[in-house]
């Protein structure tokens, strides 16, 4: 019978080729511990013009047929690191279905993201989220993003964020109280949480209120969820009934949605961020095309929800293990009380800001930026050519020991006066991204995050499961605790 060459077959082969023996570290698998290890044969990415003084990027081929998947998906921006060590600011991992010049380091990341000259496109991201998120803000470029961007803007606007947030308010207290389990060593903090982000915005975007409409609610949330995850699918083709294919499906149920309700929406005067959209104009009077509030709304539903479960579950995880911080922030709530919360309110609470960064910063939500050369250029004086994928790593620079005191530690205080380590350099911090693309939901998420906290830390104290608990985490995509991120809820009265 003739040998089949499957992708475990290949990596089996492929491993007992490994020759170096690794250094054990704990929570590593022995298969990434062997790649991690491996010197890999290099090459030439492309050589650059002659006469050009450009330098070529170095780059290898890592496994057959999955590249560097296994050390991604399980290291993230810690192999990233290893990468920038190793071979400085640009290097070329092959990884077949999304080959990229990773740009590592904060001056690499100021070069790419100012984009002085408009040499990099947002169409990087065709191959991971296009089809999904086609026409939202993220995906489009140059004079159309600024466009879309200054409409978009009257939706973020302080008098919005302001009705937003009492909507944030209403649904976090009601579902903390009647929802969440109390005293259970087996309650999931990241499913539980996402959850509630979903119910969140269904309400502050879509204009459903908590309890109602939910068989609805449900389909939609539902429909968000397989879209979001369909980015990490591995057979990248619709291919029934797997992932990619599901994904599609899924963003059809929700332009049905949004298309059969934008007549209502235009007609209303809600508050709702699908009601702002469709009355949101530019200076000039100019406005959104239906077409285009569903693909604002599609994008916008995944980003915002996605983004603020990622930065709860990392702070949850942090204030249990650090009980000290858990109190000063609950010691800054007590101040402001259980009355109904408004933007004055939660910018006092100065503290929350601080813990907030730093789980930005340990577990960045999206720590990666994909950008595509439009021309042949230069990066950090070597050369990329037109159609060259190139990956960012914020997430990366958030661990360097010459931009941050000891980076493993989760130490908000690092935040203030008169440390201000994410000082140390322009894109020291950037969890939001930056220049054109810098992310317009930033204050929204914010605001989220300090309303479900405030009430969740109102009403229990964090603890860890057992003393010597750490998440494990998936970096197929934003970073998602494998276990679920068990916390125990003790109530405080």
């Amino acid at each position: 019978m003739a040998t089949i060459s499957t992708p475990h077959y290949l990596l089996d082969q492929a491993l007992r080729r490994l020759k170096p023996t690794p250094v054990t570290v704990p929570g590593m698998g022995i298969v990434e511990q062997h790649l991690r290890a491996k010197k890999w044969d290099e090459f030439v990415f492309a050589e650059p013009p002659a006469g050009s003084n450009l330098k070529p990027i170095m780059g290898d081929a890592g496994l057959p047929i999955i590249g560097h998947l296994i050390e991604t998906f399980r290291a993230g921006p810690d192999y990233v690191l290893e990468l920038y060590r190793k071979h400085g600011p640009l290097y070329f991992a092959q990884t077949p279905a999304l080959p990229a010049v990773m740009a590592m380091g904060p001056d690499a990341t100021q070069a790419v993201f100012s984009n002085r000259n408009k040499d990099f496109s947002q169409r990087a991201w065709d191959p991971v989220i296009g089809p999904f998120f086609e026409g939202g803000l993220m995906l489009l470029d140059f004079d159309e993003h600024m466009f879309h961007r200054r409409i978009m803007q009257e939706a973020f606007t302080r008098s919005r964020l302001t009705g937003y947030v009492s909507h944030i308010d209403s649904v976090s207290t009601k579902v903390l109280a009647n929802d969440w389990v109390a005293n259970d060593p087996r309650f999931l903090f990241h499913p539980a949480v996402k959850e509630l982000t979903l119910d969140i915005a269904s309400e502050v975007f879509m204009g459903h209120a908590a309890g109602t409409d939910r068989k609805l609610v449900t389909t939609i949330n539902e429909a968000f969820t397989t879209t979001t995850r369909a980015g990490n699918a591995i057979v990248r083709k619709p291919v029934r009934p797997l992932t990619w294919w599901r994904g599609i499906q899924a963003r059809k149920t929700l332009e049905d949605y949004f298309s059969s309700s934008i007549a209502e929406k235009r007609r209303s005067e809600g508050t709702d961020m699908f009601s702002v959209l469709c009355h949101a104009q530019d200076e000039d009077g100019q406005t959104f095309t239906d077409d285009q509030i569903v693909a604002h709304m599609i994008f916008l539903m995944m980003a915002a929800h996605d983004t603020t479960t990622s930065t709860l579950t990392t702070m949850a995880y942090h204030l249990a293990a650090n009980p000290q911080w858990q109190d000063k922030l609950r010691e800054e709530s007590a101040r402001i009380g259980d009355a109904p919360l408004d933007i004055d309110a939660l910018e006092k609470l100065e503290t929350y800001d601080l813990v907030i960064n730093e789980a930005l910063r340990l577990q960045t939500p999206l720590g990666f930026n994909f950008r595509r050369a439009v021309r042949d250029t230069e990066l950090m004086g070597y050369y990329i050519p037109a159609g060259t994928d190139v990956v960012t790593w914020p997430g990366m620079n958030h661990r360097l020991s010459e931009l941050w005191t000891d980076p493993e530690r989760f130490d908000p205080a690092r935040f203030a006066e008169p440390r201000s380590e994410h000082k140390s350099h322009r894109y020291a911090f950037a969890p939001f991204g930056g220049g054109a693309h810098k992310c317009i939901g930033m204050v929204f998420g914010q605001l989220e995050i300090k309303t479900v906290m405030h009430r969740l830390l109102r009403r229990y104290r964090l603890e860890l499961p057992n003393p010597g608990y750490t998440p494990w985490y998936d970096f197929g995509g934003m970073a998602v605790p494998v276990d679920g991120m068990p916390i125990v809820l003790r109530p405080l009265s």
